[in-house]
């Protein structure tokens, strides 16, 4: 007797033994059992979903006669009448399969319809299942129209389709349309080790979590995939031989790419992907494997308790966690999938998987910072500000004389403050940063100047309000100086892009001319502009602005008194003068006394 594939030997026979489709299992038997039945289904979906499994079981519940012959429409088939054994093997008379994929024109069409006029003869109804029924022509569509409407009382239409954008309108709106979902890993590998302890082949579960990934939703797919794993494995199922089989990348690999990224180390990244092409692992396939690995630590950063204790890659997916921000994990993860349709681009798949890892490296944390704490743990512990490991290259005597820079409490907010959505002014009024910072906020000339080696925690006295229009800002004698030199570095080209950004959004808090060279101390907050490239690119251009040879470190923490904030105090100052100017004219002011009501437009005054 020849051998009957899984895919065939385990189709599910009634509504019982359908797996992953509970929704249009419920659907259909609520009907069957009611009699609630409609004359034209649609059912979508991938391939390998159950499309034309659910046709035949469905034909088999419209045409059973129970196990006595008396039986009627039922939403449980017996499975051993004439009518549902006849079914299974493909031979019922009144059951009918036409393939659109061969059998498209409006000839064939004529046909079915032609068939159609003639009552079952030995069921209780015709069934005509029409597969892939978007490949019909459009002249072929509109003949069965009209049939596809109100066909006979014994007449059932199936259409089953992968792509029902492609089906016209007017064939949807006479149809009764399920959507059959993609099966899910959890799924899949149950199905998949049901089906191997019937058939006695051991398995092990990392081989069925891989079988189950490689067959991305289909269970046709994944029950093929598995034969041939047992005839690569000689009658069992490991790990190993189906990981070489499928050509899949172990996940140790990624592993070690993404532990190496954290620590931003560029030669154990390069030696790994040497190690990957040495063994012959093709780079989609490592991307693929760092994504879903990246996406694993997401869900372990967001919501720690998701995480699946039952998977083995769990603890290292939640350790990893920990060794990046959020942000950079999802910047790694978008990086992984748009790296994959790169590789196309690239000389061969090697460099383009060296470049993918080369920007996340670029785009990582500094190499050496201290690991992120997972959220858990951050919520229990005070932050503290790390700072850059570009201080690991200052003198010893000159950081030990640094006093630690205390983040201050946020500014206080007055309640006489508009939202932002009244006072943000429009895109194409927005003051440029070079004439916002032109004129800076005023500080007090009272003000004492930090000598070298003093921090602004030390001159903390000498803060005060830009004016009361801009009570949100705060000055510094050291964000004085620092703004007039970010100001004259923008004004002359000398910074731009990811430079920029990084001077108008960083605080200096401390110069300290004592130090040789001279070391200047900013402090930013967002991780992304903390890059040692970005700070060695702004100390470049301080060297040439300032003409002298200086030191630049960045270090992690709330900034209080940046150039952008400068610009944005100024900004809001004008706003409010011109809100303040139209409020005292006398023309409007006569206006909203004649006109009870009147008020101005929150919004509608923007400054020149």
């Amino acid at each position: 007797m020849s051998y009957l594939v899984l895919a065939r030997k385990y189709r599910p026979r009634n509504f019982d033994t359908l797996v992953g489709q509970e929704h249009v299992v419920q659907a259909l038997s609520n009907a069957l059992t009611q009699g609630r039945l409609h004359h034209a289904y649609l059912f979508t979906g991938t391939r390998g979903v159950g499309k034309t499994t659910v046709s035949r079981i469905l034909a088999k519940a419209l045409n059973c006669t129970g196990v006595d012959g008396q039986g009627g429409v039922t939403a449980h088939p017996c499975g051993v009448c004439p009518a549902c054994r006849d079914i299974d093997a493909d031979r019922f008379i009144d059951y009918m399969e036409l393939d659109a994929a061969s059998n498209r024109g409006i000839d064939e069409i004529r046909d079915l319809i032609e068939r159609a006029a003639y009552k079952p003869t030995v069921g209780r109804f015709k069934v005509f299942m029409i597969d892939e029924a978007h490949q019909l022509t459009r002249d072929s569509f509109n003949a069965l129209l009209k049939t596809l409407e109100e066909p006979p009382d014994y007449l059932k239409f199936v259409l089953a389709t992968t792509e029902p954008d492609k089906m016209l309108p007017t064939v949807l709106s006479r149809c009764l349309q399920f959507n059959l979902r993609p099966m899910g890993l959890h799924t899949l590998q149950e199905h998949l080790a049901k089906v191997l302890a019937d058939e006695g082949i051991a398995a092990e579960p990392g081989a069925l979590r891989l079988l189950a990934r490689a067959a991305r939703g289909s269970m046709r797919d994944a029950l093929s995939i598995t034969d041939q794993a047992v005839a690569f494995g000689g009658g069992a199922l490991l790990e190993a031989g189906v990981r070489e089989m499928l050509g899949a990348v172990d996940r140790s690999h990624a592993i070690r790419l993404i532990d190496a990224l954290a620590a931003g180390h560029g030669a154990a990244l390069l030696a790994e992907a040497d190690a990957l092409r040495a063994l012959g692992l093709s780079a989609r396939g490592t991307l693929e494997e760092m994504a879903e690995l990246l996406q694993q630590m997401a869900v372990a950063q967001a919501v720690p308790d998701a995480i699946d204790a039952g998977d083995a890659d769990a603890a290292a997916a939640a350790r990893l966690a920990s060794l990046l921000a959020a942000d950079q994990t999802q910047l790694f993860y978008s990086m992984a999938l748009h790296g994959r349709a790169e590789l196309a681009l690239a000389p061969d798949e090697h460099s383009g998987l060296v470049m993918v890892l080369l920007r996340m490296l670029a785009f990582g944390p500094p190499a050496g910072a201290r690991a992120i704490e997972p959220v858990a743990v951050k919520a229990q512990a005070p932050a503290k500000p790390v700072a850059s490991a570009a201080l690991a290259r200052t003198p010893a005597p000159a950081r030990a004389a640094m006093p630690p820079v205390l983040p201050s409490p946020p500014p206080h907010v007055s309640e006489s403050t508009p939202p932002p959505w009244v006072d943000a002014p429009w895109d194409d009024e927005v003051t440029p940063f070079a004439a916002a910072v032109t004129a800076p906020v005023s500080a007090p000339a009272a003000a004492p100047a930090p000598v070298a080696g003093e921090s602004v925690a030390a001159a903390r006295p000498g803060v005060v309000s830009a004016s009361p229009d801009a009570a949100d800002a705060i000055t510094t004698p050291l964000g004085d100086r620092w703004n007039e030199v970010v100001q004259a570095m923008v004004q002359a080209g000398g910074i731009a892009a990811m430079v920029r950004e990084l001077a108008i959004q960083s605080q200096c808090v401390r110069i300290d001319q004592g130090a040789s060279p001279p070391l200047w101390l900013l402090q930013v907050e967002r991780d992304t502009l903390r890059s040692p490239a970005q700070r060695d690119k702004l100390e470049a251009a301080l060297v040439q602005h300032l003409g002298t040879p200086l030191t630049l470190d960045v270090q992690a923490g709330p900034a209080q008194d940046t150039p952008a904030m400068r610009a944005s105090a100024e900004r809001l100052r004008r706003q409010r003068e011109a809100e303040q100017l139209i409020a005292d004219d006398p023309v409007v002011r006569t206006l909203m006394a004649q006109y009870s009501g009147a008020r101005i437009v929150p919004g509608s005054v923007k400054y020149q």
